[in-house]
């Protein structure tokens, strides 16, 4: 799949410095930098939507007592 971004030129031009110095492509700094942060991106932003409907009473919430006694950890 092709993607079509703009960089802030002072961001361009560090990928261009480190793409020069490696020998390697942008595009592979690229795809290394969304692969290693999507799971980072992925748990800010979806656990911030589930706190949100957490505020807004959509979400059920389970107490942590509760789920001890539930699987027989209160000893």
């Amino acid at each position: 799949m092709a993607v079509s971004i703009r960089l802030n030129p002072e961001i361009e031009l560090r990928l261009d410095r480190l793409a020069a110095q490696t020998g390697r492509a942008k595009s592979y700094y690229l795809r290394e930098l969304i692969e290693g942060g999507l799971d980072d991106l992925e748990d800010f932003y979806l656990a911030d939507a589930a706190m949100e409907r957490v505020r807004k009473g959509q979400e059920h919430i389970v107490s942590s007592e509760n789920v001890r006694k539930e699987l027989g950890l209160d000893h």
